[in-house]
C-alpha cells in the first residue's frame, strides 16, 4: 500500500470530531482556518464558537464593527489575523455577492488568504484537487522522504508544495489534505511522535536513518528583542480611567491601551515621573505606585515585552475618562486584559 491510501486509512480510523468537518460551508471553513493559524485547536475551538453564534453568516461579520470583532478575537494574538478576517468578509459580502471563490486562484486574491487557506477552502468545499502544506505536512513529508531542504527557504516552499502534489489523492482530495494534516498533529507529532505504531514506519527515511528528532529542518529564527512597557494606570475619585486606541502599523493597531511610556529599561519611579510630566495627556498626579514589583514578560514572536504598570491617582476628574467597570468591553491586548481583572478598584 503506497503513502496516501495509508494516510486515509490511518484518518478514517483516527479522525477528531471538529464542528469545521462537518460542513462545506466555506465561511465555515475559512473561520477555522484562520482562527487555526499560529493556534492550537484546543485553545481555537471556543473562539469558533463563538465567531459562529455573533456572526453566523459571511455577510454577519462583515457587516459588524472593527472593534466588535478584535474584542472577540481578544486572547488569540496576532490581530492581523482579525483584521484581515474582517477585511476580506467585506470583499465576500460586497464584490462576491457574499459567495466565496470557488477555484485555488480567485480564494488566493482575497486578502489574508495564502497558499495554504486556499488549498484547504479549495479543496474541502469544492473538491479542488490542491495539496495543503502546513505545519503538520511540512513536518510528515520531510520525515518520510527525508528531505533536509529548510521548510522555511523559497526553495523549500516550492519543493514540499511540487512533493505534496506527487503523493496526494486527487480523487478524494478532502479527506486527503484533512488526514495528512491530522496524521501530522497526532501521530507524527513535532516531538514525541508514535513511530513504534505508525503505518509508515516501514519505508520513513527519517526512521530508518535515526532522523527523525532532526527533521523537518527550518532556518535560524529573526533574533527577539526586548522592549519595556510602563503602563500609566490614571484613576481619578470617580473611579475613570483612560484608554488610548494604539494606532499605526505596529503591534495590537487599533487595540486599547492605558496611557504608554516605552522606556529603554525597567525604571524606577523617580525616572519616570519626568517622563510624566512631559506627556500632555497626563493631568496633575497625587501619587504614583508601582503595581507589580516584578514586571510582567510577555513574549511574541520576535519580541519581549518588560511591563510595569504604574497607579496614578490625581485630583482632576477626567471628564474624557472611562468608568473602570466599563474597560471591559473594550477590545485589548491579553496583557492588560490579564491586569483588568486582577486590579480591584
Amino acid at each position: 500500500m503506497s503513502f496516501a491510501p495509508k494516510i486515509l486509512n490511518w484518518y478514517y480510523k483516527h479522525q477528531r470530531d471538529l464542528p469545521w468537518r462537518e460542513t462545506r460551508e466555506p465561511y465555515k471553513v475559512w473561520l477555522s482556518e484562520i482562527i487555526l493559524q499560529q493556534t492550537r485547536v484546543a485553545q481555537g475551538m471556543p473562539y469558533y464558537y463563538r465567531f459562529v453564534k455573533a456572526f453566523p453568516a459571511v455577510d454577519d461579520l462583515a457587516r459588524a464593527p472593527e472593534e466588535e470583532v478584535l474584542k472577540l478575537w481578544q486572547g488569540l494574538g496576532y490581530y492581523s489575523r482579525a483584521r484581515n478576517l474582517h477585511a476580506t468578509a467585506k470583499i465576500v459580502a460586497e464584490d462576491f455577492d457574499g459567495k466565496f471563490p470557488e477555484t485555488y486562484k480567485g480564494l488566493k486574491s482575497l486578502k489574508g488568504v495564502g497558499d495554504y487557506t486556499a488549498s484547504a477552502i479549495a479543496s474541502f468545499c469544492f473538491d479542488v484537487p490542491e495539496p495543503v502544506v502546513d505545519g503538520n505536512v511540512y513536518r510528515v513529508l520531510s520525515r518520510y522522504f527525508g528531505v533536509g531542504t529548510p521548510i522555511n527557504s523559497t526553495q523549500g516552499v516550492k519543493y514540499f508544495k511540487e512533493l505534496a502534489r506527487e503523493v496526494m489523492d486527487a480523487d478524494n482530495i478532502r479527506d486527503y489534505n484533512q488526514g495528512i494534516m491530522e496524521f501530522g498533529a497526532i501521530q507524527c507529532a513535532p516531538k514525541k511522535p508514535y513511530c513504534l505504531l505508525c503505518p509508515l514506519q516501514d519505508s520513513c527515511v527519517a526512521l530508518k536513518e535515526n532522523k527523525v528528532d532532526q527533521l523537518p529542518v527550518k532556518l535560524g529564527k529573526t533574533k527577539v528583542r526586548s522592549r519595556y512597557f510602563n503602563y500609566l494606570v490614571l484613576l481619578d475619585d470617580h473611579g475613570k480611567t483612560i484608554l488610548e486606541q494604539r494606532t499605526g502599523k505596529g503591534i495590537w493597531q487599533n487595540l486599547y491601551q492605558f496611557p504608554l511610556i516605552e522606556s529603554e529599561k525597567m525604571l524606577q519611579v523617580e525616572e519616570l515621573r519626568p517622563m510624566i510630566d512631559k506627556k500632555n495627556t497626563v493631568p496633575k498626579i497625587e501619587s504614583i505606585s508601582l503595581y507589580n514589583n516584578e514586571p510582567v514578560v510577555h513574549k511574541l514572536s520576535h519580541q519581549h515585552l518588560h511591563t510595569q504598570f504604574w497607579i496614578l491617582k490625581t485630583f482632576d476628574i477626567l471628564e474624557e475618562g472611562t468608568p473602570w467597570n466599563e474597560i471591559g468591553s473594550f477590545p485589548v491586548p491579553v496583557l492588560i486584559a490579564e491586569f483588568i481583572r486582577t486590579l480591584k478598584i
